[in-house]
């Protein structure tokens, strides 16, 4: 019975512990912006560069500090860059079922926007 009660109470116990909780002593950034395709793929890259780097050795704590920094920027290149892997898909498929109907126009069209971005991306494959 005991154990009924005090495992109802930890619910409670989480809840009002809440306020503590949201008095969060980490510092929050923005990171660098990923507007575009050509930013997310240079911000991607050079930020896991630099990961790589502060990874490399003994992590101490100002490596920590430089990690969390530098995890807003690469997050802001991955949604970016999910974002536009939707868009190419959708293009992509533009250009499948207009191969289907022989729709030229479609096709060249959608089929020139599909490699630019692809070209984009290809870039990191070349990246070191």
């Amino acid at each position: 019975m005991k154990l009924t009660r005090a495992l109802c109470l930890l619910p409670l116990c989480a809840l009002l512990s809440w306020p503590a909780l949201a008095d969060d002593p980490v510092d929050h950034y923005a990171g660098k912006p990923s507007e575009t395709l050509e930013e997310a793929v240079k911000n991607f890259t050079e930020g896991n560069a630099r990961l790589r780097e502060l990874l490399s050795g003994e992590v101490s704590n100002q490596d920590m500090a430089d990690i969390h920094e530098l995890s807003y920027t690469i997050e802001n290149a991955v949604a970016t860059l999910r974002r536009e892997m939707n868009v190419l898909a959708v293009v992509l498929e533009d250009v499948h079922i207009a191969s289907e109907r022989f729709n030229q126009d479609t096709v060249s069209a959608s089929g020139r926007a599909y490699l630019d971005m692809a070209n984009t991306l290809e870039t990191l494959g070349q990246a070191d």
